[in-house]
């Protein structure tokens, strides 16, 4: 298991260092956003490739990034009924979601974005909007964002195991006994 830990954390660093990277992304698109909205009102001069350049760098920043927030734990749950149950039963159900709803989900989008993007990568195809931008790079970042998101799966999913074997400390459940103390 210790090897398999240390997987687990280069994985995080992985998807640590990428997202906290792309997360400059969503600014430089509110940048170029800005930009383009100013001088399009004061010199009636507008771009469809800036327009699409934003969309690229919020896809970026979406899709990338969904890896870095899975590791902190920031995708939405319905927590009707998981709040209520024990830790060990959250920790089964994370681990049987991450089987069997995370992975085929990721898989399967990877499977079948590939085709679209090997596709518009060799047709070189273009936008159909007049000055538009490549679309292969944008289609490619879905494979991308999913793969790193699956392999945060993998990392969750040796955490959990490790938690249940006591083999590392539950950080929610620390996080959550401290909370009650105060």
């Amino acid at each position: 298991m210790t090897g398999l830990l240390a997987l687990s954390r280069v994985i995080d660093a992985v998807n640590t260092f990428i997202g906290k990277a792309v997360s400059w992304l969503i600014l430089l698109a509110i940048v170029i956003s800005a930009v383009n909205a100013t001088t399009r009102k004061l010199f009636n001069l507008s771009s469809n490739a800036w327009l699409e350049a934003q969309w690229y760098l919020f896809s970026a920043g979406f899709l990338v990034a969904a890896g870095y927030t899975l590791l902190n734990n920031e995708h939405v749950k319905v927590d009707l009924i998981y709040g209520r149950l024990s830790r060990s039963k959250q920790l089964w159900i994370e681990i049987l979601g991450t089987l069997f709803f995370l992975f085929p989900f990721c898989l399967i989008t990877i499977y079948l974005s590939w085709p679209r993007v090997t596709s518009k990568f060799i047709s070189g195809e273009i936008s159909n909007n007049t000055g538009g931008l490549i679309l292969w790079p944008v289609w490619a970042l879905i494979p991308l964002g999913f793969g790193l998101l699956a392999l945060q799966g993998v990392s969750e999913l040796i955490k959990r195991i490790a938690i249940l074997r006591g083999e590392m400390p539950d950080a929610i459940a620390l996080a959550d006994a401290e909370a009650k103390t105060f």
